[in-house]
């Protein structure tokens, strides 16, 4: 046993390269399907970076450090711990959950109404110009509004960004950029009171959970712009893709798309949400597999109520007939809203903190150890 920890100590020391001065946790995880292989996860801290940092595993055997697996054990009266589950479930319900979406996509594609569908509730109002002597916005700008919903005691904050000016330009160059920086901005903010002396308990998450990238029903490909923005966003964010309107397709139409919209994924190396992980067991994978096959989803939104068969629901109402939007024949609005709040909701958040916010957090504490190395020595008074 002794011989395995001055091995991981003596990678650590390797591979902290100087920035990290002490070992502050070893955690120990099961690799699938091998009950006695595990590895030891290595986080390390300095007084540049108290917070404790992965850096790498190491494999090893619990026979080799003498653990002998535990058997489960019944207890002969009722003890109490399996209140556990509840006593954690009302923590959070009392905190409440937090969750931010960023829409991006061209004017008039129905961002907002999609938005308002998908939460069934009016929480957003179309930036779009109202009168034809409205001027046109020159750059993208970033407007966010906050609600508290409720439903059936859980109550979420949702922060909804809006992006009014994207794509609206002849010349789109750079029509991102406000975008990226916002969200850059966002993780800064909470590295920032993170790092703090005193940080708060629980520190207000403004970090974006995942972006709905809006794709116009063009029927035939994705524009240059959509594939520049769609690579620079998946770097730093969760990257969701909807085809806005799609009843303006006909069904062949939209296959036909929805097939060349993931060649060109595909061919550009566009690393799209959801991600798989080593922590997935088979119904999960099973799961993101058949989100994978959706994307991007055919969706089309509506606030308003049609009447099909003597019931109200949402729709529209055209010349040829009604298209209801909760019914997956009509589009996939339903695997959308299905994916975002009822089996995807929380790994948006975790992967979020876990994949783009560590990425940016380790960067910048990286950039900050260099500058403190290139700084020239002060001279003796």
């Amino acid at each position: 046993m002794s011989n395995q920890r001055e091995k991981v100590e003596r990678s650590c020391r390797a591979g902290g390269r100087g920035l990290f001065t002490s070992i502050c946790s070893i955690q120990i995880y099961a690799t699938p399907n091998r009950s006695r292989s595990k590895l030891i996860s290595v986080h390390a801290s300095s007084p540049l970076n108290p917070l404790p940092q992965y850096l790498f595993h190491v494999p090893f055997s619990l026979d080799a450090l003498g653990m002998a697996t535990s058997e489960e054990i019944r207890a002969q009266s009722y003890v109490g711990f399996d209140s556990i589950t509840q006593q954690i479930e009302h923590k959070l319900l009392k905190r409440g959950f937090q969750f931010n979406v960023i829409v991006v996509g061209q004017t008039g594609l129905g961002k907002s109404t999609l938005i308002n569908t998908i939460f069934a509730s009016h929480l957003i109002d179309s930036k779009g110009r109202l009168v034809s002597d409205e001027p046109v916005r020159q750059t993208t700008e970033i407007q966010a509004v906050s609600h508290v919903i409720v439903e059936n005691g859980v109550r979420l904050r949702l922060n909804i960004v809006d992006t009014p000016g994207y794509g609206d330009q002849i010349n789109n160059e750079g029509c991102w950029d406000p975008i990226i920086k916002y969200i850059k901005d966002q993780h800064s903010a909470y590295l920032r009171k993170e790092l703090t002396a005193q940080r708060e308990r629980y520190i207000q998450d403004t970090r974006i959970h995942c972006c709905l990238y809006f794709i116009n029903p063009t029927g035939h490909s994705l524009r240059p712009v959509d594939i520049t923005v769609m690579k620079k966003l998946s770097d730093v964010v969760n990257v969701v893709p909807v085809i806005a309107k799609s009843d303006s397709l006909t069904l062949e139409e939209r296959d036909r798309f929805k097939a060349k919209i993931r060649e060109e994924l595909v061919f550009n190396n566009i690393r799209l949400y959801p991600f798989d992980t080593d922590e997935d067991d088979e119904e999960e994978v099973q799961l993101n597999e058949s989100i994978r096959a959706i994307i991007p989803f055919a969706v089309v939104g509506s606030e308003n109520n049609v009447v099909i068969d003597g019931k109200p629901v949402r729709g529209r109402r055209n010349r040829w007939g009604v298209v209801n939007v909760e019914d997956p024949n009509h589009c996939e609005f339903v695997n959308l809203r299905n994916f975002l709040t009822r089996t995807h909701l929380q790994d948006l958040i975790e992967t979020t903190a876990q994949i783009h916010y560590e990425a940016f957090r380790s960067k910048q504490l990286l950039a900050l150890k260099d500058g403190v190395q290139q700084r020239p020595p002060q001279q003796a008074q």
